[in-house]
C-alpha cells in the first residue's frame, strides 16, 4: 500500500498545484474585471454628469452646477462625487486627494483611475474643462470594500471547490490505486519472501496484464528455473557426497581387510581342528562358538562399510551424538593405527541428542577425523569431544544466541597458514600431496553441517594443530 499512497499523494498534490493555479487565474481575472467594471461605471457616470454640469455651469452658474454634484450623491450611495480644481492648494477643499504626478495627465484631458490603499477607495479623475484659467475635474470615489469582499468570496469558493475536487478525486486514486497497485504488489512481495525462504511452490497469478502482471509471469518462470537449478544441484551435491564416501571406503579399504585378517585366521584355525577330529565334544562346541562370534565380529564391520557407503535419501532422527561419533572413531579406527595415531572420545554433561541423519553426519565427522589423521604424518592424537554449549552463530549464518550441541575435533598435526585456513571449506581444495585427498572432504563436511541447521568453526596455527567446532542445534 506505500506505493498506492505515494502514487495518490502525488496525484493530489498535481491536482492541487493545477487546481491552485487555476484558482490563482480565476482571482486575478474576476479581480481586473471588477476593477475595470468599476471604471466603466465612473466613466460613464462621470461623462454623462460632466456633459450636465458643464451645461448648468455655463447657463446658471458654478453654485447651481455643484448643487447638481450634491443631488447626484444623495441619490447615489455607491460612490461619492467631487468637484476640484486641479491646480488647487493641499487643504483647500477643492483639492484633489490624488498624487500631483497623476493629475498632470488629467490636465491634459486623460481620464485616470487611482487606487487609495490608505482610505481604502478607488478614485478615477474624468477632466472638466469648464474654465480655461483653471483646469477642473470631477473626482470620483467607491469603496474598495465591496471589491475586496468579492475577490475573498471568490478566493473562498476557488478553495473550497479545489479541496473538495482533490479530495474526491484523491479517494478514487486511493482506492484504484489500491486495487491495480496495492493488491499486486501485496501478492508479489509475500512470493518475493517464500522464494527468499527457499519455497518455489505455488505460481503467482495475477489477471492484470499491466506491468505488474507480467512482473508475476516472469516470477513465476524464474521459479520453475530455480526448480529445476536446485534439483540439479542437489542431486549434484549429492554425487560428490556419495564420490566422497566413496572415497573413504577406498582408504578403510586396507585397514578394514588387515582389521578382518584376525578373525579370519581364528575361524580357519578352529575349523581344521574340528576337521581334524581332535576334539572332543567340549572343545567341538567352544571351538564352533568361537566361529560363530568371529563370524559375527566380520559381518559387524563388513556391515558397516556397506552402510557408510550405500547411496541413500537423508532421513533425520532424533540421535544421541556420542554414539555417532564413537562409531566413527571405531570405523576409523584401523586407518588410525596404521598411521600410529590414537583416537579419543570425550562426552561432556547433559542432554546431547539432535535431530540429524546419523549416515550423513558420521560422514562428515569422519572426514574431519580423517583430514585431522592425516594432519600428524609422524603420529599423535586425534580427540573428538561432545558437549553442549550456548554460542551465537555468525553472521552469515544468522540468528540469536542459543544452546548447541558441540562436537570438537582436535589433533596434534602440522596446522594451517591464514591464507589456507581461508578456503580450506572451498571445493578441491586441498594441500595434500596426489592420491592423498580429493578436496571434497571438508566441503562435503561443511555442506552436510549446514544443512543441519548448524555452521562448523575452524582454529588453527602452524605447528600447533586445527581445531574443528561443528554446532548442531538441539
Amino acid at each position: 500500500m506505500k506505493l498506492a499512497r505515494k502514487l495518490t499523494l502525488a496525484l493530489v498534490a498535481g491536482m492541487l498545484a493545477v487546481f491552485a493555479v487555476h484558482a490563482t487565474v480565476n482571482v486575478l481575472r474576476e479581480t481586473r474585471f471588477a476593477e475595470r467594471a468599476t471604471q466603466r461605471a465612473a466613466h460613464q457616470t462621470g461623462h454623462v454628469l460632466q456633459l450636465a454640469l458643464e451645461e448648468i455651469w455655463l447657463r446658471e452658474g458654478q453654485a447651481r452646477a455643484l448643487k447638481l454634484i450634491d443631488d447626484v450623491n444623495e441619490i447615489e450611495s455607491q460612490i461619492r462625487i467631487r468637484w476640484v480644481w486641479l491646480n488647487a492648494p493641499e487643504g483647500d477643499p477643492y483639492a484633489p486627494r490624488a498624487p500631483r504626478a497623476l493629475l498632470g495627465k488629467v490636465a491634459l484631458g486623460e481620464e485616470v483611475t487611482w487606487r487609495d490603499t490608505v482610505a481604502h477607495q478607488t478614485r478615477s479623475y474624468i477632466p472638466a474643462p469648464i474654465e480655461r484659467a483653471r483646469p477642473g475635474a470631477l473626482e470620483i470615489s467607491e469603496s474598495t470594500d465591496i471589491q475586496s469582499r468579492f475577490v475573498a468570496s471568490t478566493i473562498r469558493n476557488a478553495m473550497v471547490a479545489t479541496f473538495a475536487m482533490a479530495g474526491v478525486c484523491g479517494a478514487m486514486a486511493m482506492i484504484i490505486g489500491a486495487f491495480f497497485v496495492g493488491r499486486p504488489v501485496r501478492s508479489l512481495v509475500a512470493k518475493a519472501r517464500r522464494v527468499g525462504t527457499g519455497d518455489l511452490s505455488g505460481p503467482l497469478a495475477l489477471l492484470q496484464k499491466d506491468e505488474l502482471g507480467v512482473l508475476a509471469d516472469e516470477m513465476n518462470a524464474m521459479c520453475d528455473t530455480l526448480g529445476q537449478s536446485q534439483a540439479e544441484v542437489v542431486a549434484a551435491t549429492e554425487q560428490l557426497r556419495h564420490a566422497d564416501r566413496l572415497n573413504t571406503v577406498g582408504k578403510l579399504a586396507s585397514g578394514i581387510a588387515h582389521e578382518l585378517g584376525t578373525p579370519l585366521n581364528v575361524v580357519s584355525g578352529r575349523a581344521r581342528m574340528i576337521a581334524s577330529g581332535d576334539l572332543d565334544g567340549r572343545e567341538v562346541k567352544d571351538s564352533a562358538e568361537a566361529i560363530v562370534s568371529q563370524a559375527e565380529r566380520m559381518t559387524r564391520i563388513i556391515r558397516q562399510l556397506l552402510d557408510f557407503a550405500r547411496r541413500r535419501t537423508a532421513q533425520k532422527a532424533w540421535e544421541s551424538v556420542p554414539e555417532l561419533a564413537r562409531r566413527t572413531v571405531s570405523l576409523l579406527g584401523p586407518i588410525a593405527d596404521k598411521r600410529g595415531v590414537k583416537l579419543d572420545v570425550i562426552e561432556g554433561a547433559g542432554p546431547l541428542d539432535a535431530e540429524v541423519d546419523a549416515a550423513q553426519l558420521e560422514q562428515a565427522l569422519t572426514n574431519l577425523v580423517v583430514n585431522g589423521i592425516q594432519a600428524m604424518p609422524r603420529g599423535g592424537k586425534v580427540t573428538v569431544s561432545v558437549s553442549r554449549e550456548r554460542a551465537r552463530p555468525p553472521a552469515d549464518h544468522g540468528g540469536v544466541e542459543g544452546d548447541w550441541v558441540k562436537i570438537e575435533v582436535a589433533d596434534e598435526g602440522v596446522g594451517m597458514a591464514p591464507e589456507t585456513k581461508a578456503h580450506v571449506f572451498e571445493p578441491f581444495f586441498t594441500t595434500k600431496p596426489v592420491g592423498e585427498g580429493t578436496g571434497l572432504g571438508l566441503s562435503v563436511s561443511y555442506g552436510i553441517v549446514q544443512e543441519h541447521g548448524g555452521w562448523i568453526d575452524v582454529s588453527s596455527e602452524l605447528g600447533a594443530g586445527s581445531r574443528f567446532q561443528v554446532y548442531l542445534p538441539t
